[in-house]
């Protein structure tokens, strides 16, 4: 081929490159013979490109090789390819899993164990109790006969029984099979009860990159909790350690590719490399065998993932064309890379994460150099100028795909990667180098680790501030029409900064929407409100519940909901400084998986829990969490009193222990043995209620004044709840905290339609966001502070009282980022029955 002109583009592999893609992507999403169509297109085409090429001149030549390269690929995507879909399209596994059937696979691990985030029951707080595992089918057995599949499988078991498995090892499992998710070349999902029978020892590289990979977990650990948990994600991609607020909060500032290692990963430590070799004088071609190991130590090292794979495909391309001295060799290296990932795993071609680092890549070589040079000719820096423009194009041209996608966009993304751009390299390439130091040399990299210490640190302060900032994420339609959409705001407002006029009117529109937006959402006075007694934390599915003490600062907290990021924000608007008491009701993950976070920048006094030590995992992380920080754990009993100021806790239930059944899978039996509270508090009587179900409203009804001004609204608003339940509470303010959009249709209509018959304001989270009960005018009344963004747009609904009008702010009203303005709603004007 001939070299290209400087600044010019070596279009000529990229017609392969479509063919590759769009021929797999239709292959996946249509059906196989699409793919079979679009590649007998690609070679129809080639021979008319060749065709036109022999026929001209010498520019018209040198696309004699594309041609060449077009035709290739468009039958290698006609076979084996589409041969490939079709025989994932009609594995005999996949009706197997329609059926539901057991079966007994013996496998070959594809990637090793990655884990599930979760928040229902039985899922770690703030971690993972399960595992996803892909795997290749060697053989199937059901009901004694051979299936005959070699299809890929998705394992879902628990991580303690997949603890030290590695890629490339075989096993055995029994597992009962569930259709996997269209579009895929996986042809079902396993649920593995038990542990795997271990056939084989994974090979020995695998072996000894897991013992540096756990190595370098432990040295990690002289950090602080939450960067021990990010520095493995940044190097290595290993977020098994990563605290799920952190991991939302770099979702949410568009920093989550950090902990994902791609080719950003790739280009620091070969540069790195190339760099040293450059410093010691050496040729392009000894410079590029030694990045060439360093890859190859590298992709080792993190281990076989798909973006590894993505990254360190295009990284070989691009070492290639430096060993070949080609100048201009950016935009055939990615199509390179695009044809071998698409013929090697056609599933890429759909892949959130291929699509995002194919256009990312491709915005950077096209666009990036012409807007740094004419950031340069405005006289701009030119180091200023590419480190405005990366983040800015990567932004831009992956929003679609993103929105597309995903549903939403991060609009402080590109300052966030702006910020975080000058500690990334150096924390990747020194970790790296403590990685390699930590089974050898422990200490040094100990040394290494605290010297990356302070960077990990500033991503975390990066993200969290990123992530707090009201409007972080744009919600956006998702689909075709919205990646649609959001291509042509792109483009509109790409071709728009062009030209003076319409960079005045998009100034101006900017300005409008920030008088709009900033009075309403960050500087609207009113939260919190005056004389809070009591707040409903929206943490979702969930409880998370706030009570004033009368000292400034300090406040209980009953129950820590799922999510860690969500409490502590609330707390951080609350201005809760002190935490005396934390009562974990009972030890459902969406009553203690945010528990970290109350002890994050607080004092807390002690932690108390009622009999119930179900599950017993849940138990051992409060007791590990809290002892960890010199916390004491206490237990709570029906009869016990605890005092404050403004507070007084009377514990009501339960009576007697309650151990949970080995088949209580609904967790019926831990919700019955939740701690029931009563709260006196200048707005009057406060019942909360935990989960208690039927059996323990019953017991509670039998031996208890249960009257209460405000009641917590047991178990999420659950149809089960007795009537005379709430009859015997008639509260004049119901509060039900619920999460948008659950999967177990909390609230009940008819446990709301109770509520409302005995005259009860009822205020739900989901709706009305945090929920703060208030004295006004010697009377509780309720204020909401707005419902905050989803991720799924939430159910909407007026709720049965009508709003009255705020009372003027407080003089020295806080501004924190995230504020809506308040609604102040009365309960029952009754006198409380």
């Amino acid at each position: 081929m001939t070299r290209m002109d400087a600044g010019r583009h070596d279009w000529r592999l990229v017609p392969a490159a479509v063919t590759v893609w769009a021929g797999t992507a239709l292959g996946l999403l249509w059906g196989w013979w699409a793919g079979l169509v679009y590649g007998l297109t690609g070679g129809a085409c080639a021979v008319v490109l060749w065709r036109w090429a022999s026929r001209g001149g010498r520019d018209r030549r040198r696309w004699r090789p594309a041609a060449g390269a077009l035709l290739v690929c468009g039958l290698l995507t006609v076979w084996p390819t589409t041969a490939r879909l079709h025989t994932a399209e009609h594995d005999p596994l996949r009706e197997q899993a329609r059926r539901g059937e057991e079966v007994t696979l013996t496998v070959v691990v594809a990637q090793r164990p990655r884990p599930v985030h979760t928040s229902g029951y039985g899922s770690r707080p703030g971690g993972s109790r399960s595992v996803l595992v892909p795997v290749d089918v060697v053989s199937t057995v059901s009901g004694g006969e051979d299936v005959g599949s070699e299809g890929r499988v998705l394992l879902l078991g628990t991580a303690e029984s997949w603890d030290g498995v590695l890629a490339g090892q075989r096993v055995t499992v029994r597992a009962e099979l569930a259709p996997a998710r269209p579009h895929e070349m996986t042809v079902a999902v396993g649920y593995v009860r038990g542990p795997p029978d271990l056939e084989e020892e994974p090979p020995w590289w695998q072996r000894a990159t897991e013992a540096l990979r756990e190595e370098f977990r432990l040295v990690s650990g002289v950090l602080g909790e939450e960067p021990a948990g990010l520095l493995p994600g940044l190097v290595v991609g290993d977020t098994s350690a990563l605290s799920s607020r952190v991991e939302q909060e770099f979702l949410e500032a568009g920093m989550s590719h950090l902990t994902a290692v791609s080719g950003s990963n790739v280009a620091i430590v070969c540069g790195a490399v190339l760099l040293l070799a450059r410093v010691l004088r050496c040729g392009p071609r000894t410079s590029a065998a030694l990045a060439a190991v360093a890859l190859a130590g590298f992709v080792a090292l993190v281990g076989y993932e798909p973006s590894v794979l993505r990254a360190g495909v295009m990284g070989a391309v691009g070492l290639l064309a430096l060993v070949l001295g080609r100048r201009g060799s950016a935009l055939p290296a990615l199509a390179a890379a695009v044809c071998v990932l698409g013929l090697h795993d056609p599933e890429m071609a759909v892949s959130m994460g291929f699509v995002l680092s194919v256009v990312a890549t491709a915005g950077l070589v096209l666009l990036a150099p012409r807007w740094s040079r004419a950031l340069s000719r405005r006289g701009l820096p030119r180091g200023t100028a590419e480190a405005l423009v990366v983040p800015t194009v990567a932004f831009l041209v992956t929003a679609p795909v993103i929105a597309g996608m995903a549903g939403e966009v991060s609009l402080v993304s590109v300052v966030a990667n702006l910020l975080a751009a000058p500690v990334v390299a150096p924390v990747t390439v020194l970790g790296v180098v403590a990685a390699v130091l930590a089974p050898w040399w422990p200490g040094a990299a100990e040394i290494v680790v605290h010297i990356v210490g302070p960077g990990v640190q500033w991503l975390i302060l990066v993200a969290r501030h990123a992530a707090a900032i009201p409007g972080a994420v744009l919600h956006w339609p998702s689909g075709w029409w919205g990646a649609v959409l959001a291509a042509l705001v792109v483009a509109v407002v790409v071709c728009g900064m062009r030209y003076r006029r319409t960079r005045s009117l998009f100034a101006l529109l900017a300005v409008v929407v920030l008088v709009l937006a900033v009075p309403t959402r960050v500087l609207a006075p009113g939260w919190p409100p005056d004389d809070w007694v009591l707040v409903a934390c929206d943490v979702g599915q969930g409880d998370g519940l706030v009570l004033a003490t009368g000292e400034r600062g300090r406040a209980v907290v009953v129950d820590t909901g799922p999510d860690p990021l969500l409490l502590d924000r609330c707390l951080e608007r609350l201005d809760v400084e002190r935490v005396p008491l934390v009562v974990l009701t009972h030890l459902h993950a969406d009553h203690v998986g945010g528990l970290a976070s109350v002890f994050d920048g607080r004092a807390v006094g002690a932690v108390a829990v009622g009999p119930g030590r179900s599950p017993g995992w849940a138990w051992d992380d409060v007791l590990g969490a809290a002892t960890a920080r010199g916390v004491p754990v206490v237990e709570l009993g029906a009869g016990d009193r605890l005092t404050w100021p403004e507070l007084r806790l009377d514990v009501l239930a339960p009576t007697a222990p309650v151990t949970a059944p080995a088949e209580d899978a609904d967790g019926t039996t831990v919700n019955n043995s939740s701690v029931v509270l009563r709260a006196t508090t200048p707005a009057g009587r406060i019942l909360l209620t935990g989960d208690v179900e039927l059996s323990a409203q019953a017991d509670l009804l039998a031996g208890e004044d249960l009257r209460a001004e405000i009641l917590k609204v047991p178990h999420h608003g659950s149809r089960y709840t007795l009537p005379g339940f709430l009859t015997a509470v008639s509260p004049r303010i119901a509060v039900t905290s619920v999460g948008a959009d659950n999967s177990y249709g909390h609230p009940s209509p008819v446990t709301l339609k109770v509520l409302a018959g005995v005259g009860s304001l009822v205020t739900r989270t989901d709706t009305g966001g945090d929920t703060a009960v208030v004295v006004d005018e010697g009377e509780p009344a309720v204020v909401t502070r707005g419902a905050a963004p989803r991720r799924r747009p939430g159910r909407t609904g007026g709720l049965s009282r009508r709003v009255r009008s705020a009372r003027p702010p407080p003089t020295a009203a806080r501004w924190p980022w995230g504020r809506r303005g308040r609604r102040v709603r009365r309960g029952s004007s009754a006198r409380h029955r």
